[in-house]
């Protein structure tokens, strides 16, 4: 389109911040947001901040991964498992499920993000925490998992062989190592992977309206969300094929997300995290 576009990026829950503090302020200094935090979207949405819009491609978004007025709708899909070092842990000693990295043999193994960070970790802490109660995560800490500031800083340490297993990891990233030649091996667990979808939205009173329109349907046309299966992510559309050699979603046993959930109860889940891993 010719037209240029200044970005501010940073983890989902710094974002957020940001925007929230802008918003606070009754400043409108952003014309797009794009996050990893579907339960902040939906209270931005029922807050009135956001314009509905039902771009071109509308149709091919799964329902649960967008606003039914188009407040807002997916970009990509983040899928969230576990991954490992498969040239340093044998197939046979592989973590299975979310429930096996509380075994005493993983010690000193893992590491994962901090979810006051990203929120994607948030979205999984929180349903984790649900599921299994919050004995799971202090089972992670007597296990001396490493917490790191985000996933990008999880592949790092994987990497350089600090730590062979990612106790939450961003499947994305596992996939750009092993196009780099790393060993490893995304493991899909037997309890759930989390698929949580990245929010796109048009800000109300924002400075450039048509301009935004234009970034949005964008987003969730053919030239992007074909590039996303090439570069490790599942694209929002239905009609897009999973990145090589993964599988495909329909395949996957996945993990429901309380939204509403994680949204009214994000700053318990943060301070409870911190208090057992500080």
């Amino acid at each position: 389109t010719g037209i240029r576009v200044e970005l501010f990026r940073s983890g989902g829950s710094a974002v957020i911040s940001r925007f929230a503090q802008e918003i606070g302020a009754g400043r409108i200094a952003v014309d797009v947001l794009t996050t990893s935090d579907p339960a902040a979207a939906a209270q931005f949405a029922r807050r009135g901040i956001f314009v509905p819009f039902r771009p071109r491609n509308f149709d091919r978004i799964p329902a649960a991964a967008k606003h039914p007025e188009g407040l807002y709708v997916a970009q990509r899909l983040n899928m969230l498992c576990i991954f490992a070092r498969e040239d340093k842990i044998a197939a046979a000693d592989l973590p299975k499920a979310w429930t096996d990295l509380t075994d005493r043999k993983y010690a000193g193994k893992m590491v994962m993000p901090d979810p006051s960070f990203t929120a994607l970790q948030l979205m999984v802490v929180g349903t984790l925490s649900q599921k299994y109660g919050w004995g799971f995560y202090e089972n992670l800490r007597a296990n001396d998992t490493m917490i790191v500031q985000g996933h990008q800083q999880v592949s790092d340490v994987l990497k350089r062989g600090e730590r062979l297993i990612a106790a939450e990891g961003l499947d994305s990233y596992a996939y750009d190592d092993r196009k780099a030649g790393h060993k490893i091996a995304t493991l899909y667990p037997a309890d759930g992977t989390f698929a949580v979808f990245s929010p796109t939205a048009i800000v109300k009173g924002s400075p450039s309206p048509n301009a935004a329109r234009a970034f949005a349907e964008f987003m969730i046309g053919d030239r992007v969300q074909s590039m996303f299966p090439e570069d490790g992510h599942y694209a929002a559309r239905t009609d897009m094929a999973p990145p090589v050699g993964n599988p495909a979603l329909g395949t996957l046993s996945l993990i429901a997300v309380d939204y509403d959930f994680i949204e009214r109860d994000s700053k318990k889940i943060k301070d409870r995290f911190n208090e057992i891993f500080q």
